[in-house]
């Protein structure tokens, strides 16, 4: 594999997947460096692999080439796994952080501490035309806060404390951050995998 495609239009992920495929002589482009944006594909399916392999290869297929995609999420236990595949969407399709924050928060009203256990999940795929797709996982452990705290990060970060920490996500320094992350935690075991290659 000389090059491969990153389904996202999300800069700051689209830089932390061409540093993994950098190391390995590979060139990682984004779909807004592309001469022609393929469109959006539908995330349809019922786990964060089903939509993450929609991703990949419906994207491989359009455009005859390797690549990667990823779907995460925030699943908590006390909502029966909710907001889940739904995460970037929870309280409407405008994807308002905010409003989903609100919503979690507002769905665990009274429940205590021991009970709030919930985990970020990524799941990669890389989809090459003809072949078959490989996935790869990250999960971050850990427990949704009572309160917001913190400037850092996007989505749930305010509201989710990882295992072993006192702080929030978006109260952790990015380096800290990026190290202990569910989409670290994948990209680690997409590295592993490209060790293989």
């Amino acid at each position: 594999m000389k090059e491969i495609i990153i389904a996202t239009k999300n800069q700051g992920k689209a830089i932390e997947f061409k540093e993994l495929f950098s190391k390995y002589g590979i060139n990682a482009r984004s779909l807004t460096e592309l001469d022609r944006e393929p469109k959006d594909i539908d995330e349809t399916g019922n786990t964060f692999q089903e939509n993450a392999a929609l991703k990949a290869e419906q994207t491989a297929e359009i455009l005859s080439a390797p690549v990667l995609a990823d779907d995460s999420g925030l699943v908590v236990d006390a909502l029966d796994g909710e907001p889940g595949v739904y995460s970037a969407r929870y309280a409407g399709d405008q994807k308002d952080d905010q409003a989903n924050i609100n919503k979690v928060l507002h769905g665990l009203d009274g429940v205590p501490a021991e009970k709030r256990t919930a985990r970020f999940i990524c799941v990669l795929a890389v989809a090459t035309p003809g072949e078959e797709t490989i996935f790869r996982q990250g999960i971050c452990e850990g427990h949704i806060a009572h309160t917001e705290a913190g400037e850092n990060g996007f989505g749930y970060d305010p509201i989710f404390i990882p295992e072993r920490y006192e702080k929030t996500m978006a109260q952790l320094p990015k380096a800290e951050k990026n190290r202990i992350s569910h989409r670290a935690k994948a990209l680690q075991e997409l590295g592993a995998w490209l060790d293989k290659q």
